[in-house]
């Protein structure tokens, strides 16, 4: 049978996702240092809890400059969207899941070869 508690509604799942804000790094980074960051996150995010499958998702939605796409992947999955911009999301068990801004666009101060 079905479980007994509150399931998250439906519309709080179809937040339509958007770019994340402008945002300045605390001193300009090269592209090499924003990778590097972006790859640290990724590999230890899941030893902090949720499911592996969520990260995953939440990894390929926050790397796809097509926002439909990233917004399919999301649905798909069963993410919860708290914040658009996808700073803050969970799963369907209400495992929270937090996104820093690095990993969902490039800061303002981030130094062009050339």
């Amino acid at each position: 049978m079905g479980c007994a508690g509150s399931t998250p509604k439906v519309d709080e799942s179809s937040k339509k996702l958007r770019k994340p804000k402008p945002w300045k790094h605390t001193q300009p980074i090269m592209p090499a240092q924003l990778k590097q960051m972006r790859d640290e996150f990724w590999d230890t995010a899941p030893h902090y809890g949720g499911q592996k499958e969520i990260w995953d998702a939440l990894r390929a939605a926050a790397t796809e400059a097509d926002l439909t796409l990233a917004q399919t992947i999301v649905d798909s999955a069963g993410i919860i969207v708290s914040n658009p911009d996808l700073t803050v999301c969970y799963d369907e068990r209400g495992a929270k899941y937090e996104l820093p801004n690095y990993v969902l666009s490039e800061p303002t101060n981030l130094i062009r070869d050339g």
